[in-house]
């Protein structure tokens, strides 16, 4: 695939502020340091924009990402692979359903599943698979909405599952129950979206909404030291992490 001028162009703008204006998805970039580095075999499980399995890529992984949307497949090989020129030995994407897991035969040091699991109806289905394709002593990265956060809490729930939030999201002990019984070991809880970014978040997302994102960028590099300086596990996080590791068959029945 060549690209065009106007591409080209469009992607040299892009670069300027991706992955883009949301505050939470930058904020989420702090969880890195939970991640191994370098050469592995990682699995982004609904990569979205590509930006987690571009950062997984850049501490030496070979990344497959999957996505559900056709369109979002084709603009991060477009932008990361083609744009970018990422060795696509090492860094994919492909369109997939998490729930068609189950005739995948890849196995995977690292999965990360950034705020995904709270779209699936069918979460205890995704994760026995995730467990399946990770190898012995292999992680799981779970990021999701923290059910007790007011934002989610007041959230209308996508019954269909259509796109929206299918549940408010996870606490800790929801992780232990959904995680534990396939076999996870749960070693790290970590909370996420302290009350200052979450303001600053909804106040520029209501620009957004209001004026579109041109009107709203001038204020995006004033907001961007709240993300900077964003500690961890505020008192009432936005989203909940959770890293799992695969036991083998050995320390499984000790």
């Amino acid at each position: 695939m060549k690209l065009c001028r106007a591409q080209r162009f469009r992607f040299a703008i892009r670069d300027l502020i991706y992955p883009g204006l949301d505050l939470h998805t930058r904020n989420r970039a702090s969880l890195c340091c939970f991640w191994r580095k370098g050469a592995r075999d990682v699995l982004d499980a609904g990569s979205g924009n590509g930006y987690f399995s571009w950062l997984a890529y850049q501490s030496g992984a070979s990344v497959t990402g999957l996505n559900i949307e056709a369109a979002q497949v084709e603009k991060a090989r477009a932008y990361l692979i083609e744009y970018h020129h990422a060795d696509p030995a090492r860094l994919r994407f492909e369109h997939y359903n998490l729930y068609d897991l189950a005739t995948e035969n890849r196995r995977f040091d690292e999965i990360i599943c950034y705020e995904v699991l709270e779209h699936l109806s069918r979460d205890q289905e995704v994760v026995e698979h995730f467990f399946r394709l990770l190898k012995p002593g292999g992680v799981l990265h779970v990021c999701c909405p923290h059910r007790l956060h007011p934002r989610h809490q007041a959230e209308v729930l996508d019954v269909n599952e259509a796109g929206g939030h299918v549940r408010a999201g996870y606490t800790e002990r929801e992780y232990c129950e959904l995680l534990e019984p396939v076999g996870f070991k749960l070693e790290q809880f970590t909370g996420i979206g302290p009350k200052s970014l979450c303001l600053a978040d909804k106040f520029l997302r209501a620009i957004r909404n209001k004026a579109g994102d041109f009107l709203a960028l001038p204020l995006f590099p004033l907001l961007l030291p709240l993300v900077w300086f964003a500690r961890m596990n505020p008192p009432m996080p936005f989203s909940l992490y959770v890293r799992a590791v695969k036991q083998s068959e050995a320390a499984m029945g000790q």
